[in-house]
């Protein structure tokens, strides 16, 4: 009976009713999850062409942060250009900023072009989670997410393709070109298989702007704590980016035109408990594509490309649990939202122990459970966002999901600089100050896993819908 149930449900959802706007948003989202591994695997390669090492986490969080602007901006954006064209929008900001990063002298200029590819890249994100809640029935949530996820599972193999190919021929630049003809593909297929009315209703009276500023300079100020060279300017800087975050959560609860939920991350409500476990559970994921290529290729010897499939090996295990998990009901969710982070959290202390020494026989088992607890309980998590969301906060808490993703990999990123710093990869790419990293910085991010699995617990003992 519960094979039959499933089969009926995935033929449903690859209908022709469902196709043509779920095929685009397979594709914005592979846009997206290609350019991550495929930064990952050529950022060794553009430190050693242009320097900049102390600022190996700054085109991560500079993409991250546009991102979360974008995402503030995708109802209104939808609204005045409709689904079709705010798409093909997004893949033309992408592919602008795809080519700033291609023609780059300095690391500064990078960092330029990531800030213009986050903004197209979260648009189509945010648009993505949205029109999941507004063209699906919620009993096909899971499997859109699980599809969604699958994605991933083709960028493993075309993203560090595509990155190591060209770094091992010294031409990282022509992989920046690749990825902009893509981006060219999807802003014309947007376009074609999108509708041009309107697919989120303008319910804004203007973009936060002021807000999502906020919330961007306490990024940069986390980012720019790991740059700074005593412990007080350290503390100092993260010392702002805890006040500038909280003052924007506390602007957004007062506002009309809020940015997020108006019980967003509030512990008595389903919709805050799971963003809060988003948030961990996205920074726990992060430093691993960050540095991970690094630690592999300068201890292990792997080159470029090897070293990028390595790193994958934790997306490619989110779409093999996400995809396993779709059908997943009765106690199976609420026992996958508290067995995910724990698995994670063994993936990090796993490749805290092995990166250094090895064995490197057994290093892609802790690799592939860092991501693959995140595909055990992230269509759950999503789900019950959406279903605690009040009357009146339903897009946005469909938007935040995505949002307080992307806001939790730029804290990862950003702490992960900060760590890998203060150990001594500030002053470049020393052997010792490598070992050193390969150990602390995945063990640092396991109380993020932890406190994920405690919050997961209190989403559980929630309410699963809004009254």
């Amino acid at each position: 009976m519960a094979e039959a149930a499933t089969e009926v449900g995935w033929r449903a959802l690859l209908s022709r009713h469902w196709l043509a706007p779920l095929a685009v948003m397979l594709g914005g989202i592979l846009l997206h999850s290609m350019n991550v591994l495929l930064l990952a695997t050529v950022l060794p390669s553009i430190v050693a062409d242009l320097g900049g090492a102390a600022m190996m986490s700054w085109p991560t969080t500079a993409y991250l942060a546009s991102s979360i602007l974008a995402s503030a901006c995708t109802g209104l954006v939808t609204a005045k250009l409709g689904a079709g064209r705010a798409f093909a929008l997004g893949a033309a900001l992408f592919c602008a900023g795809t080519l700033v990063c291609a023609f780059a002298p300095t690391m500064a200029v990078v960092v330029t072009g990531r800030f213009a590819q986050g903004f197209g890249g979260g648009l189509l994100s945010a648009l993505s989670y949205v029109l999941v809640r507004q063209v699906f029935p919620s009993e096909l949530w899971p499997r859109v997410f699980a599809l969604l996820a699958g994605v991933w599972g083709i960028s493993v193999l075309v993203g560090p393709l595509v990155g190591g190919v060209f770094a091992d021929y010294g031409h990282w630049r022509d992989a920046f070109f690749a990825v902009a003809a893509l981006a060219i593909l999807l802003a014309v297929l947007a376009l074609v298989a999108l509708p041009r009315a309107a697919a989120v209703e303008e319910r804004r009276a203007a973009v936060p702007v002021g807000r999502v500023a906020i919330v961007s300079l306490g990024i940069i100020a986390i980012s720019g704590a790991a740059i700074m060279q005593t412990p007080l300017a350290k503390a100092g800087m993260i010392a702002t980016a805890i006040v500038l975050l909280a003052l924007a959560l506390r602007l957004d609860r007062r506002a009309d035109n809020r940015l997020l939920p108006s019980d967003a991350f509030s512990l008595r409500s389903a919709t805050g408990a799971g963003l809060w476990v988003i948030l961990l559970l996205s920074i726990a994921f992060s430093p691993m594509s960050i540095y991970g290529p690094l630690f592999l290729q300068r201890l292990h010897g792997f080159s470029p490309l090897s070293a990028g499939y390595m790193v994958a090996t934790s997306s490619m295990a989110w779409t093999v649990a996400a995809m396993l998990i779709a059908s997943a009901s009765g106690p199976w969710p609420a026992r996958l939202i508290l067995a995910g982070p724990l698995a994670t959290a063994a993936g990090l202390f796993g490749v805290g122990l092995m990166m250094p020494t090895g064995p490197i026989v057994g290093l892609p088992f802790p690799i592939a459970a860092i991501g693959g607890g995140a595909g055990l309980c992230w269509a759950f998590l999503v789900q019950r966002v959406m279903h605690g969301a009040r009357t009146g906060d339903e897009d946005s808490a469909a938007a935040a999901a995505a949002t307080v993703q992307q806001v939790g990999i730029a804290f990862g990123a950003a702490a992960a600089g900060l760590i890998a710093n203060a150990i001594g990869l500030q002053s470049g790419l020393d052997p010792t100050a490598i070992l050193r990293g390969a150990t602390w910085v995945p063990l640092s991010f396991v109380v993020a896993a932890l406190g994920a699995c405690v919050l997961g617990a209190r989403l559980n003992a929630l309410p699963a819908r809004a009254k």
